[in-house]
């Protein structure tokens, strides 16, 4: 069976000085199924987000191909591509990003609405997937009047209100305490169970990681597996 997301050579460099480059990412190769969540961990400053990155075709590869659902990032132009990260890829940050001036309700629904869904559809479906994340009592409250948990929890639901085929997560549990960390980390394993979603997250989180189907280590710009959980950074 194909993978969903498959990466092949991937190479990411950066100006570097005069006339210099830093090679981040070198010969990476990774696959992902369909129903998978995959753990990357790594030292800091090993190239994890600027992988994530990549994966979510908000940067270019230097070299290398990303395809996604067999189409590849580089036979897309930018409006195709802005297309397929609204409709096919979901996006989680360590800090939730929630536009201030708006509910959670309204947070939720606005990746909707920029894809050209109707108010009343965006708003239903909004409802149902706050509802799924234990936010049903608190969509009309702006992030200011949440807690750090709900708000991470309206993050992942705004991630999810597409039925994205891809879900790309970066440190999601690391601003929260540990109960809440738990539950933003069972709605990525129930995401990928019922849905068949992919999940690729980048995390330092050691319980998180070890739930995960797989454990991949970044380090000199090359991924591996961690067979041993001993082997955990």
């Amino acid at each position: 069976m194909m993978p969903l997301l498959e990466v092949r050579g991937l190479r990411k460099r950066f100006p570097s000085g005069e006339a210099g480059w830093l090679d981040v990412l070198m010969q990476v190769d990774l696959a992902v199924a369909r129903g998978e969540v995959v753990a990357i961990v790594g030292a800091s400053g090993s190239g994890k987000s600027t992988l994530l990155h990549l994966l979510g075709a908000l940067d270019r590869v230097t070299s290398g191909t990303i395809a996604l659902d067999s189409v590849t990032y580089e036979s897309l132009d930018p409006a195709a591509l802005a297309e397929l990260r609204n409709r096919q890829l979901g996006f989680v940050f360590q800090f939730h990003h929630l536009l201030r001036e708006f509910s959670a309700l309204e947070n939720v629904m606005m990746p909707l609405c920029i894809g050209g869904l109707g108010e009343a559809e965006a708003r239903s479906r909004a409802e149902q997937v706050l509802a799924e994340v234990g936010l049903a009592g608190r969509m009309a409250h702006r992030p200011a009047a949440l807690s750090g948990g709900e708000q991470q929890r309206c993050a992942v639901a705004r991630a999810l209100v597409h039925d994205p085929d891809l879900v790309l997560a970066d440190e999601p549990t690391g601003n929260l305490d540990h109960s809440n960390g738990v539950l933003v980390a069972d709605l990525f394993f129930r995401l990928a169970r019922e849905l068949e979603t992919a999940v690729v997250i980048v995390t330092h989180n050691r319980q998180l990681a070890l739930r995960a189907d797989r454990v991949l280590l970044l380090e000199d710009g090359r991924l591996a597996p961690i067979r041993e959980v001993e082997a955990l950074p």
